[in-house]
């Protein structure tokens, strides 16, 4: 079941570790503004912000989007 996906920049890559890399670069503000998504901007916190991308398929699409555009 455990594949290696040598094409996979993200593979082995938590979402949470994704979302803390990119709020430790930019910051809830400044990922505010690449990425206009409420749960960055009203009370943002990891783990709301956790529970919105696991059931919003197309928020983290852009969250790991970015996150290649800016770590890979």
């Amino acid at each position: 079941m455990s594949q290696e996906q040598p094409n996979n920049p993200l593979h082995g890559i938590t979402l949470e570790k994704i979302l803390t890399s990119l709020v430790e670069h930019f910051g809830w503000g400044g990922l505010y503004q690449k990425i206009r998504i409420n749960c960055f901007y009203s009370h943002p916190s990891i783990k709301s912000s956790l529970k919105f991308l696991r059931k919003t398929q197309w928020a983290r699409d852009k969250v790991e989007a970015l996150y290649i555009d800016t770590f890979c």
